[in-house]
């Protein structure tokens, strides 16, 4: 599990950076500055939920006994990313309006991660 929540985490964390720089250079003339500023709300918690993800994948890796919490905070990381970050890019691209009420479902699945972290540092013998 720990390899492919490494993968993911890196692939994650390589198109925030791809992302940040479309928006500073491709982007820049083309978006209101508001589209711009949720696009890169976007890239900040994709950014910031990969690299929680590779704290989950390094906690696996040493755990000798993995708490299902620690494996469920990881699923909820890539979930918010894919739903957060996703809706907020679709939204900045296209101007869907619809798109900004799906996006706190994304922040309901990054607390359920980051809470699920917790509980998972509760069970660490």
């Amino acid at each position: 599990m720990e390899q492919i929540f490494v993968a993911i985490a890196a692939s994650l964390a390589g198109l925030a950076v791809a992302a940040g720089a479309f928006a500073s250079h491709a982007l820049r003339n083309h978006l209101s500055d508001r589209a711009l500023e949720i696009f890169e709300t976007a890239v900040k918690y994709q950014m910031y939920h990969a690299l929680a993800l590779l704290l989950v994948a390094l906690l696996i890796a040493r755990a000798t006994t993995v708490p299902n919490t620690l494996i469920a905070a990881g699923y909820a990381f890539i979930s918010g990313i894919i739903i957060f970050s996703g809706s907020l890019y679709g939204l900045s691209l296209s101007g869907i309006k619809w798109l900004g009420a799906v996006t706190p479902l994304g922040g309901v699945a990054f607390l359920l991660g980051w809470g699920c972290l917790a509980a998972s540092a509760l069970s660490y013998k």
